[in-house]
C-alpha cells in the first residue's frame, strides 16, 4: 500500500484533536508530580515547626519522595507491556491522590516521610508512561510537537512550585501543598478513564527480578549519596564522607551489574541495547550533561535572590517568571520545526543562548538591576524551549512503538540521575565558594561550635540561612557583596558545563529524522475515544 506525499507529510504540520487530548491528559499528571517536588521544598522550615523536627528529618520529606520516585521508574516499561498503559497510568494517578490525601493528614515528620514515599510510588510512573502515551499517540512524525506539550510542566513546575507553595502556606496551612493535588487528580483521573482506552496486549512477559533487584535500589541508593553531597559539605566540610561515597559507590556498582546481566540476558528489565541506535546513544549523553548543568544552575536562582538580595520564597519565585515566558515563547515553534527540520540546529542555538545567559550570572553582584537579570534569565528561558524536549524528541523519535517503553523509562532514569548529580556539584561549590571568604567562615564555624539555628531570610544561602547568624553581628553591605562575589564560581563551572554539552550535540540530526516505524506498529498505538 502506497501514501501520497501529501497525506505523509499532514501530521507533520499540526497535532489534531486526538492527540491534543491525550495531551491534556499526561500533561495534568505531570503537573501533579512535578509540582510537588517544587510545592514542598519550600515548606521544609514549616515543617520543623509545625511538626517538631529539625532540619534533617524535614529533608528527609523530600528525600523519600525521590527515593521512591528512582525505586519504581526501571518497573515502568515492563508494567506497561504487562498491564497497559492506560491501566498503569490510572493506578498511578490514584497511588498518588491517595499518598496526597494521607500527606495531608499526617501527625509527625515519621508519618508524613512514609507517606510521602507512597506519593512517590505513584509519581514515580506518571513521567514515564505518559510519555509512553503521548509518543504512541503522536507517532515519530509529531513527536518534537508532541514533547514540547509535555515540556510545559517540566520547565515551569521548578519556577512555579514556590510561587505556589509558598502562597498556600502563606494563607492557608501546610496541609494545602498536598490537598491542592486532589482535584486535579480527580479531574486528571476521570478524564483519563474517559479518553483512553485499554491498549493492553495481551503479553504476559516475567518480570526480570535479577535486574530488578539490581537496578531499582542501585537507582535508589545512588541518587540518596549524591544528594547527601551538598548536606555533608556544609556539615563535615567535605563531601568525602561514608554517607555520601558508600550509598553512592554501592549504588554505581549495583546498576553497574546491571548493565553487565541487561547486556547477556534475553529479556531484561530494561534493554540497553536500545544504544546500539546512534542517535539515541547522542541524544543521551547531550541530556546528561544538559540536565547536569540546567538543574545545577537551577539551584542558584532563588538561592542568589533570598540569601544575596533578602526577597522572600514567594518574590524569588516571581522573579524566576521571565525564565518561564522565554520557554514559552520559543517551546512550540521549536517542537514543531524539530518534527520537520531534526534536532539539531535548535538544540545547538538553544545551547548558545543558554550559555549566554549564564554567562551574564558570572558578572552580576548584590546592586545588579533586576531588569538586566530579568532579560538573562528570558534569554536562559528562550533557549531552554529549543533545547530539553527536542533532545528527548530526538532519542523517542528513532524508536518502533515496541521499543517506547523501554526509551521511555530510560530517558527519566536518565533524567533522575542527571538532575541529582546537577544539583549536588553546584551544591558542593557554592558552599566551597562561600566557605573561602570570611564571613563564610565565620558563619560555618559558628554553626559547629554552637549547633544552633537563628533564621534570617537576608543571610548566606546554604551557610548562614541554614545555621544562623554569630550572635552579635549585623550584616552589612559587605556580607552580601561577599556572597554575590561567591557565586560566581558556580556559575562559571555551569557555564562551561552548557558550552561542553554542544559537543555531543553537534552530532544530533540536523534533519527530518526517518521513523524505523511500519504501518503495523502504527496499528498498535492506542486508541483515543473522545466522549
Amino acid at each position: 500500500m502506497t501514501t501520497s506525499p501529501d497525506s505523509a507529510k499532514a501530521p507533520d504540520t499540526k497535532l489534531d484533536k486526538r492527540v491534543l487530548t491525550v495531551a491534556g491528559v499526561v500533561v495534568l499528571g505531570s503537573i501533579m508530580s512535578i509540582l510537588d517536588i517544587t510545592v514542598v521544598s519550600v515548606a521544609q522550615d514549616t515543617f520543623q515547626t509545625e511538626l517538631k523536627t529539625d532540619q534533617a528529618g524535614a529533608a528527609w520529606s523530600m528525600t523519600a519522595y525521590t527515593l521512591a520516585l528512582a525505586t519504581v521508574i526501571p518497573l515502568a516499561s515492563w508494567a506497561a507491556t504487562r498491564f497497559g498503559t492506560k491501566k498503569v497510568y490510572l493506578t498511578s494517578i490514584v497511588l498518588f491522590l491517595i499518598g496526597s490525601v494521607l500527606c495531608a493528614l499526617a501527625w509527625n515528620i515519621g508519618s508524613l516521610i512514609a507517606f510521602r514515599a507512597v506519593q512517590g510510588l505513584g509519581g514515580g510512573l506518571l513521567m514515564p508512561v505518559g510519555m509512553m502515551i503521548l509518543t504512541k499517540a503522536a507517532g515519530p512524525a509529531r513527536i518534537g510537537s508532541v514533547m514540547a506539550v509535555l515540556g510545559i510542566p517540566m520547565l515551569l513546575g521548578p519556577i512555579f512550585g514556590p510561587i505556589l507553595g509558598g502562597w498556600l502556606i502563606g494563607f492557608a496551612s501546610w496541609h494545602w501543598i498536598f490537598l491542592i493535588n486532589v482535584p486535579v487528580g480527580i479531574i486528571a483521573l476521570v478524564y483519563a478513564w474517559l479518553v483512553l482506552k485499554d491498549d493492553a496486549t495481551g503479553e504476559k512477559p516475567k518480570i526480570d527480578f535479577i535486574g530488578l533487584l539490581l537496578l531499582s535500589p542501585g537507582l535508589a541508593l545512588f541518587l540518596y549519596g549524591v544528594s547527601s553531597a551538598g548536606e555533608s559539605q556544609i556539615s563535615h566540610g567535605t563531601f568525602l564522607t561514608t554517607k555520601v561515597l558508600a550509598p553512592a559507590l554501592i549504588g554505581l556498582a549495583m546498576m553497574g551489574a546491571f548493565v553487565w546481566h541487561a547486556l547477556h540476558t534475553d529479556k531484561p528489565l530494561l534493554d540497553l541495547r536500545l544504544f546500539r541506535n546512534r542517535t539515541l546513544t547522542v541524544a543521551v549523553l547531550t541530556m546528561v550533561i544538559f540536565l547536569i548543568a540546567f538543574f545545577g544552575s537551577a539551584l542558584l536562582y532563588p538561592q542568589y535572590f533570598i540569601g544575596v538580595r533578602g526577597e522572600s520564597t514567594l518574590m524569588a519565585g516571581l522573579l524566576l517568571a521571565p525564565q518561564g515566558i522565554g520557554a514559552i515563547l520559543t517551546m512550540p515553534v521549536a517542537g514543531r520545526l524539530t518534527d520537520k527540520m531534526g534536532p539539531g540546529k535548535f538544540v545547538l542555538t538553544g545551547l548558545v543562548l543558554i550559555s549566554l545567559g549564564v554567562t551574564a550570572w558570572t558578572q552580576f553582584d548584590h546592586t545588579t538591576s533586576y531588569w538586566i537579570i530579568g532579560g538573562a534569565l528570558l534569554i536562559q528561558g528562550m533557549g531552554m524551549g529549543m533545547t530539553m524536549m527536542p533532545i528527548m524528541s530526538s532519542a523517542l523519535a528513532t524508536l518502533r512503538n515496541t521499543e517506547v517503553p523501554d526509551g521511555s523509562t530510560l530517558m527519566n532514569v536518565v533524567q533522575q540521575s542527571s538532575t541529582s548529580i546537577g544539583t549536588a556539584i553546584i551544591s558542593v561549590l557554592l558552599f566551597t565558594s562561600l566557605s573561602k571568604t570570611t564571613e563564610g567562615q565565620l558563619a560555618i564555624q559558628f554553626h559547629r561550635d554552637q549547633n544552633t539555628k537563628n533564621p534570617d531570610d537576608r543571610l548566606f544561602p546554604l551557610l548562614v540561612q541554614k545555621f544562623g547568624f554569630p550572635p552579635g553581628t549585623q550584616p552589612d553591605d559587605s556580607w552580601f557583596a561577599a556572597a554575590a562575589n561567591a557565586f560566581h564560581t558556580p556559575y562559571i563551572v555551569a557555564a562551561v558545563l552548557v558550552v561542553c554539552t554542544l559537543i555531543p550535540a553537534f552530532f544530533l540530526p540536523r534533519k527530518k529524522i526517518d521513523s524505523p516505524l511500519v504501518e503495523e506498529d502504527m496499528d498498535q498505538a492506542p486508541h483515543i475515544s473522545l466522549h
